[in-house]
């Protein structure tokens, strides 16, 4: 058992070495420009929180890996929003009232932005739920994760852990 997990901390180490070895050199593309409107009716926009580390999280109520891993997304938003880091929720139901409802039984603390037309979804290429995007300072995609399975927050927290760093 220690020997497997000693394996998956050392490909998961070369990997994350990789994806910074290649973002450092330049290689990350600038994300894409959205503007999005929050359940209170607010509009956001990527831009707002050039500076920061952003994790874009798009979910969907119907969707049972988005509800496994949203307090962990949670977690990881109040860990580290005092260093300047933080999650926006983009929820893809067509319906705002069902996100409402999905945050009223698993209540959060992250903006939640309303995605409904699906315009970000294909401008972000979303092929799972969830899918995730963290977006570093300057505004460049620097991690992109599709779907869910415990244990991933691990990674997500290397990867801010290494961004912030920067």
């Amino acid at each position: 058992m220690t020997t497997r997990l000693s394996l998956i901390g050392i490909v998961r180490g070369a990997l994350l070495g990789a994806l910074f070895l290649l973002n450092s050199a330049g290689a990350a593309p600038e994300a894409p420009k959205v503007s999005l409107t929050t359940l209170s009716g607010d509009n956001v926009a990527l831009s707002d929180y050039r500076g920061k580390l952003v994790m874009v999280n798009f979910w969907a109520p119907w969707c049972p890996p988005c509800r496994q891993e949203m307090p962990a997304l949670e977690e990881l938003h109040q860990r580290y929003k005092r260093l300047g880091f933080t999650v926006l929720g983009v929820n893809v139901e067509q319906d705002p009232a069902a996100a409402r409802d999905y945050l009223d039984d698993l209540p959060v603390s992250v903006p939640v932005l309303l995605a409904s037309r699906n315009e970000v979804s294909r401008t972000y290429q979303v092929a799972a739920m969830p899918s995730t995007v963290i977006v570093d300072r300057d505004g460049r995609v620097r991690y992109i994760h599709e779907g869910y399975s415990p244990g991933d927050e691990a990674l997500y927290q290397d990867v801010v852990r290494g961004l912030i760093r920067e």
